[in-house]
């Protein structure tokens, strides 16, 4: 049984109180601008895995600050682009893993890019 603080029919009704800042769109422009002048260039490396019909490649690129964030991506061996794709954050709770975990989405004929937590893991 889920836990929660309301019964389901509040739940439905709730509307947080939080508001968008004045300032966040100038933020977060800000932001990206900042972490794409860091000097550094987006790195896709093949990892070898031995895996037939999927290529995974370890993903680095300038996050806050410029501090490094990883990913890896999954992708259909051989597949055209654009492919849909899926991009999964995991939080604090974990990370990327390893480059043979979760093969489902590429599997399926999906780009997956699976992230690192900035700061944890092997970022």
């Amino acid at each position: 049984m889920a836990l929660t603080d309301l019964p389901e029919e509040q739940l439905r009704a709730y509307r947080g109180g939080v508001r968008e800042p004045a300032d966040f769109d100038r933020f977060w422009a800000d932001t990206i601008a900042e972490s794409r002048e860091c000097g550094w260039p987006v790195r896709a490396e093949p990892v070898p895995t031995g895996l037939a019909t999927i290529d995974v490649l370890d993903v680095t690129f300038p996050g806050f600050a410029g501090q490094p964030v990883r990913a890896w991506l999954r992708l259909p061996r051989g597949a055209e682009s654009p492919l849909p794709t899926v991009v999964q954050y995991a939080g604090y709770g974990g990370g990327r893993g390893h480059p043979l975990e979760n093969l489902l989405w590429a599997s399926a004929g999906f780009a997956h890019l699976q992230m690192d937590t900035r700061g944890q893991g092997a970022g």
